[in-house]
């Protein structure tokens, strides 16, 4: 069995310390019939350019680099997604790119991706990004995450997630309910997560939005070994199915072990199985000006395109904005 040398950091500025990890390994099954009549083909959103001229993957790899060095940045994929990313992922280290053999959620993804973390830098303070987002203003994104992953050096007990701060009453997002300040943050706007609501009813999402909870944005900062030990708390069976191939990360024999794994652990959704099980291990910072949305439905498109800083961003090609305003409209009824 060959070993393949992991890149370590010992390091004493906290800065040698970030990570970065694009979620992009999901199927995008809900837009696909948006997506599907644009590209003739079962590709998943963030493989597409539904805002601007870039894929969202390609945004989401460029807005993160202003963070994190690319090299410091890992994509999570999925195999039979290769089609559709071979063009978008030449160049880019091999070491950088961790392909799922199948799709199992999110859990799987995100805890293969701290196995090889730990191993690289057992220090490191990682950031989870999802590659089929928007944000209106990278700036402010930039700022907030730059101050989570100052706070998580910090408290390297806690796992952050950016809350966003809710525009409308919607009922399709995961809402965070916040509750006490966090102690000895440098922030303000930090939080204990009292609770987490999934999908609310229209009542309880106006009340939601009433009472100060946040949009989930699913994006997530925190110590390696936080997040272990989160998944350790809630999903030990998974746990142990990935200690199980610990000794193959980094050597030929990974990518048959990978394989094998996935052909028998169950989806898991780190967002339902974790997240919620575990509202005491978390924070949430709140999050204001970042424009998010998540693209996961026609009608959200239609939104994002109906801005008028989107709108700048098709530049000389409107007929790519309108391309997709009639099919986003088609496919929403």
């Amino acid at each position: 069995m060959q070993m393949i040398q992991p890149v370590q950091f010992h390091g004493r500025n906290s800065h040698y310390h970030r990570w970065g990890l694009i979620l992009a390994g999901g199927d995008g099954k809900r837009l696909l019939p948006l997506t599907r009549k644009l590209t003739g083909d079962d590709r998943p959103k963030q493989f597409c350019a539904v805002v601007g001229n870039e894929t969202l993957l390609h945004q989401t790899r460029r807005r993160v680099s202003r963070l994190i060095p690319r090299w410091r940045t890992l994509l999570m994929l999925t195999r039979a997604h290769e089609p559709f990313y071979a063009d978008q992922v030449a160049g880019v280290p091999s070491s950088s790119v961790l392909i799922q053999p199948s799709n199992r959620g999110t859990a799987p993804a995100i805890l293969y991706g701290l196995m090889r973390l730990r191993e690289m830098d057992p220090k490191g303070v990682v950031a989870f990004f999802p590659s089929d987002h928007y944000f209106s203003d990278d700036e402010a994104f930039i700022r907030h995450i730059d101050s989570a992953y100052t706070l998580a050096s910090l408290r390297p007990e806690v796992v952050i997630l950016l809350g966003v701060t809710p525009e409308t009453s919607e009922v399709g997002y995961g809402w965070i309910e916040p509750g006490s300040p966090l102690e000895n943050s440098p922030s303000r706007s930090v939080y204990h997560v009292s609770r987490f609501w999934e999908k609310p009813h229209q009542r309880l999402a106006s009340s939601l939005m009433e009472r100060g909870c946040l949009w989930n944005s699913f994006v997530m900062i925190g110590h390696v070994n936080a997040f272990m030990k989160l998944i350790r708390h809630t999903l030990p069976e998974l746990i142990k199915s990935f200690d199980s191939i610990r000794q193959t990360l980094f050597t030929t024999a990974e990518r048959s072990a990978v394989r094998d794994l996935y052909s028998t652990v169950r989806a898991a959704s780190f967002s339902e199985d974790v997240l919620s099980v575990r509202p005491d291990h978390l924070a949430v910072l709140r999050g204001t000006g970042l424009g998010w949305s998540d693209l996961g439905e026609p009608s959200r498109v239609l939104s994002v395109l109906d801005r008028k800083n989107v709108r700048k961003e098709w530049g000389a090609r409107p007929d790519h904005e309108e391309k997709w305003r009639a099919a986003a409209e088609a496919a929403t009824g």
